[in-house]
């Protein structure tokens, strides 16, 4: 027993350790860093391991001897016996179970203890797949909150584009000013000026921007761009309101989820919390036999119902060894003073004490009981196997469910990306017809709030995918996922 708890303290020193060895040489903003923040720190963890201790302390209780019987008494009045008078007697008595029930007991003892093990690694493991899902809607939360920032600097240059449309005709915008991101638009396309003189000179003058000798329909067609360009600039400029209200809300989250994040660290609700700029799609192969394997072999709740089993079958040992007789080993002292009876005097025991060794065994003669207790442990390991084979199954649901989702997630991870990359390079060439004034500024911005939107779905997609990793990670248990 004394080895099997030091080989459970040096397996729960590495369980908490194992965090710190994989942080080594790991940036201090990393999630290594911050699960081992979690496992030095969290209270409910440290609630299980200190829970693991005290089931510790039970083994030596188990095997410890029943505490002797001492019984004294003494005489008001000493009584006159054969060579002598009875002052007082004293009686010592140390009871012994049958052989073996000590070593049953303390088996089942051991087996609790490591149910408490099995425990702890199951509220250590509940707490890492947490710590990774805080983590992954921080990583989200933060590209969607990039992807909001790079959208506004993108409206306010539309909005700088729209401007100086709206104080310059149309046809010579695009010669003074050109949208960084997109390829300039070619020469030859419609729309695009031949020269930086002619009309744009005539902007400012008043009445008509038209040059002269201008039709009255080509006077109207100059008054409905210079119109058109100013509802672009307010169209543009509500974008932006709601792109800052966007990004409001998504700061206010951010906060939200960092409290969140900080007290599964027993951290105070505002530290800071150093979220990387980008976060990519883990990395991850399913086998379900091979998973499903290690998760009968490793799984923590598999393993707490097995050593449950395995306790009621050492306490039907215990019960079965009690039922036999138990035996005790004694001595009786009598105090005898002298007296001068000569009746009850005797020349040579006259006033001496008197010891008795003494032997007392029990007769376990009811029988009834007994029988029932191991009636009673026998049901108690069907239950467990019971309760063994409906956790397997509904772990192995789990996993395939898990299997489903990681698929979904993938597909939508590639599906956003593909749209992704589909929409930003429609954007940069309807930005530049835009610039070259062959579309409206609608199609730019309905494409531009498409492209958001895929890079804000994929950004929750990875998030989801990562997540479903982490939590098939948790079936088979994070730490010997992390000492392999």
């Amino acid at each position: 027993m004394k080895q099997h708890t030091a080989h459970c303290l040096i397996v729960f020193a590495a369980m908490i350790l194992t965090s710190v060895a994989a942080a080594r040489g790991q940036e201090t903003d990393s999630l290594n860093h911050y699960l081992e923040a979690a496992a030095q720190n969290n209270p409910g963890l440290k609630a299980g391991f200190l829970a693991y201790k005290a089931a510790l302390q039970k083994i030596p209780q188990a095997g410890a001897w029943q505490d002797p019987e001492l019984e004294m008494g003494i005489f008001l009045k000493p009584m006159d016996i054969a060579g002598g008078r009875q002052a007082g007697e004293f009686k010592l008595m140390q009871m012994f179970p049958w052989f073996g029930v000590k070593k049953a007991a303390q088996a089942e003892a051991a087996h609790m203890a490591r149910m408490a093990c099995e425990q702890f690694r199951e509220t250590r493991d509940n707490l890492y797949l947490q710590v990774y899902t805080e983590w992954y809607t921080l990583c989200s939360l933060q590209q969607q909150l990039i992807n909001n920032r790079a959208n506004k600097a993108l409206l306010a240059q539309l909005e700088e584009l729209a401007i100086r449309r709206f104080v310059s005709p149309p046809a010579s915008s695009p010669a003074g000013y050109a949208l960084p991101s997109p390829a300039p638009p070619a020469k030859d396309a419609p729309g695009a000026p031949a020269s930086t003189g002619g009309m744009a000179g005539m902007a400012g003058m008043g009445g008509s921007s038209a040059a002269p000798g201008m039709s009255p329909e080509g006077k109207m067609a100059s008054m409905e761009s210079s119109g058109g360009g100013m509802a672009d600039v307010l169209r543009i400029q509500i974008e932006m309101v709601e792109t800052d209200s966007a990004i409001e809300s998504l700061l206010s989250e951010i906060q939200a989820a960092k409290a969140s994040f900080n007290a599964l660290l027993n951290r105070p609700p505002t530290s800071e919390v150093e979220i990387p700029e980008s976060f990519e799609q883990t990395l991850f192969l399913l086998h379900e036999a091979g998973v499903m394997n290690r998760i009968e072999r490793q799984n923590p709740m598999l393993g707490m119902i097995n050593e449950e089993g395995l306790a009621y079958k050492a306490k039907a040992a215990m019960d079965r060894k009690m039922s036999y007789p138990m035996l005790g080993i004694g001595l009786q002292y009598m105090l005898i003073k002298k007296t001068d009876d000569p009746m009850y005097a005797m020349s040579d025991m006259n006033g001496k004490d008197m010891f008795m060794p003494m032997l007392s065994v029990s007769i376990p003669l009811y029988r009834n009981k007994y029988k029932a207790q191991q009636r009673e442990n026998n049901l108690w390991q069907q239950a467990s196997r019971e309760k063994y084979d409906n956790t397997r199954n509904a772990l192995a649901a789990e996993l395939y469910k898990a299997k489903h989702l990681l698929g979904d997630a993938a597909r939508k991870v590639a599906l956003y990306r593909k749209q992704e990359e589909l929409a930003n390079t429609a954007c940069n060439l309807l930005v530049q017809e835009f610039v070259a004034g062959k579309t409206d500024l609608a199609s730019v911005i309905q494409l531009q709030r498409q492209l958001l939107g895929y890079q804000l779905k994929k950004a929750e997609a990875i998030a989801a995918y990562n997540t479903r990793v982490a939590s098939i990670h948790k079936l088979i248990s994070f730490e010997k996922e992390t000492e392999q």
